[in-house]
């Protein structure tokens, strides 16, 4: 139906981008983003706990703890990427009622 619009309004050339291919290609369906979701939730739980537990370790604990810990805290943000999208995720996260605790969150990594 699209198609015969645009040959009717004189329009019929095809975009010369690729990006609505691209956006139909990587647009994942909602059992997709909730396995997403859970995995990358799942990751970023592992890595803080098993940072958390190697920070016992003599001499190089405390590097290997800041490690695995800001990994864990990066893939456990990352996580609600695949349920709302990376842009509304960004512009959520910098809303004025949530600047400072993003601010205070992001310096803290």
């Amino acid at each position: 139906m699209d198609k015969l619009k645009r040959v009717l309004s004189g329009r019929d050339a095809e975009e010369p981008s690729g990006l609505p291919e691209v956006i139909d290609a990587t647009s994942l369906g909602w059992g997709a983003r909730v396995k997403g979701f859970i995995a990358c939730f799942a990751i970023g739980c592992l890595c803080s706990i098993l940072g958390s537990c190697l920070l016992w370790i003599p001499k190089k604990g405390l590097v290997l703890f800041a490690v695995f810990y800001t990994l864990g805290n990066i893939a456990s943000i990352g996580s609600t990427m695949f349920l709302m999208g990376p842009m509304k995720q960004l512009k959520r996260m910098f809303e004025p009622t949530r600047l400072i605790a993003t601010i205070v969150m992001l310096v803290s990594i």
